[in-house]
């Protein structure tokens, strides 16, 4: 069972430290960590609202996704709303603003069942990463990666590594001259971030970060 990850300001920078630290025993790490310029652990609202972010993001590229989501949260009124709140807006209002017919219909879901089980002000520090990806992932159009993104940028947990993630994918590919494809990249990739371990989060991050600077 994991801990709860809201660590103070002194304990980010001493969990920061030795983070990067043990990342920079891998040499092509440590390059990376050395060409972002800057980097600060995420900061978010809440579970449901990254969530819902999280489908905004899915599939299309971060500009075009910043655009969108954007236009939501002046539609819904800003970017902290429950579920009631999202459930007060029609369909056809939430692809007014850009999003697909799926993901108004994900977003609706997501809202729905956040209300039936009664999820907006749970404790999520009681599950573990695995546990919340199986509770999210009954929700039809969540996948793995969008409660990855969840376990990342909201409840901050320290080891979580998106092997699917398009951008992580790319980073490595060419940070480690990675040519396999498919599964096989997936494997090649968890194989050279199981040393990551316990700190594949910020390992990630790096990996976003270099990827921005160097498109």
């Amino acid at each position: 069972m994991s801990l709860d990850h809201r660590f103070s300001p002194k304990q980010i920078i001493l969990e920061n430290k030795k983070a990067i630290a043990h990342l920079s025993k891998d040499p092509l790490m440590e390059k990376v960590i050395k060409q972002v310029s800057s980097l600060k652990l995420p900061k978010s609202g809440n579970v449901f609202n990254e969530l819902v972010k999280g489908i905004a993001y899915q599939q299309i590229s971060y500009k075009a996704a910043d655009t969108i989501y954007g236009r939501f949260v002046q539609l819904i009124g800003g970017d902290f709303y429950s579920p009631d709140e999202l459930l007060l807006l029609s369909h056809e209002e939430i692809r007014s603003i850009g999003f697909s017919r799926q993901k108004a219909s994900y977003s609706l879901n997501i809202a729905q069942f956040f209300k039936e089980k009664n999820l907006y002000t749970f404790d999520w520090a009681t599950l573990s990463d695995s546990e919340i990806i199986k509770l999210l992932t009954e929700i039809k159009g969540v996948g793995e990666w969008t409660v990855q993104m969840v376990l990342i940028f909201e409840l901050q947990r320290p080891d979580v590594f998106p092997v699917k993630d398009l951008g992580v994918q790319q980073a490595m590919q060419a940070v480690y001259d990675i040519t396999e494809e498919k599964r096989a990249l997936h494997k090649k990739m968890e194989e050279i971030a199981t040393p990551w371990q316990p700190y594949r989060t910020l390992a990630s991050l790096y990996l976003w970060g270099w990827k921005r600077e160097n498109p």
